[in-house]
């Protein structure tokens, strides 16, 4: 039998989210299913040691559009949003954090992009029309902006915000951005939108409203040093690609 490609797929990375995926996965569906078109879900099970699978398989069986994707251990959010993308089939590809911090509502802003001829739509909490509803706690916004300055001045020039785990992509550049990844962790952003920038791709930067959401495991103290480490990981990446990327 042959079935048609969705229009849309939504990738979740997941690690231990049994709490707070169900909400997610339930907003999820309500939204996608008001729109009508085609679409699948992929749940990325990134070597969760607690119930995480046995959610997402249970509320698959009545949900035939969401698929169960599984790690066989904890390899970072990069190499599961890496699995997903690459796992998708559809002519959009949009990855989203489990805790939902930017709604799924926010969507249709990142598809106005790319129908206007981008290739890659990131959502952000640093351009015209973002929206912070809810604040992270005051180090952690501190430790964030940091790292955001000394990407741009070391890595990403123009880009204001890489880290938000909102993400568009049209299908032939998520297999080009996600083929080959060496930062599987904290990095994997700043480099997927390295490798948009070495195939010429074009990406908009788009504001977004974004909630904080509690539960979050980056620890300033552990965390740190190893942002640090993959900045300058990605800085010898970013030594062996030509130009910079383009931003509407």
């Amino acid at each position: 039998m042959i079935t048609r490609s969705p229009d849309l797929s939504v990738v979740i990375p997941a690690y231990n989210e049994e709490r707070r995926l169900p909400p997610t996965m339930d907003r999820i569906r309500e939204f996608l299913e008001q729109r009508g078109s085609r679409y699948e879900v992929l749940l990325v099970d990134d070597g969760s040691s607690d119930g995480t699978a046995a959610i997402v398989e249970a509320a698959s069986a009545n949900w035939p559009q969401l698929r169960l994707l599984k790690l066989d251990q904890n390899r970072g959010k990069g190499a599961a949003v890496q699995r997903g993308m690459l796992s998708a089939r559809g002519a959009l590809r949009l990855f989203t954090d489990a805790d939902l911090s930017t709604p799924i509502d926010e969507l249709a802003k990142l598809e106005e992009a790319i129908h206007s001829g981008c290739h890659i739509a990131i959502g952000s909490r640093a351009v015209a029309g973002s929206r912070v509803e809810v604040h992270q706690p005051l180090h952690r916004e501190l430790m964030g902006k940091g790292y955001n300055r000394l990407l741009q001045a070391m890595v990403l020039p123009g880009l204001h915000d890489t880290q938000c785990g909102f993400k568009l992509f049209t299908a032939p550049a998520a297999q080009s951005c996600f083929a080959e990844l060496q930062c599987p962790g904290f990095g994997f952003d700043a480099e997927v939108l390295l490798h948009a920038c070495a195939s010429g791709l074009r990406v908009a930067e788009i504001g977004v409203i974004w909630r904080n959401s509690r539960g979050t495991r980056v620890s300033p103290l552990h965390d740190s040093g190893r942002m640090l480490s993959e900045l300058w990981r990605l800085r010898r990446i970013r030594g062996s690609m030509v130009p910079l990327p383009e931003h509407t």
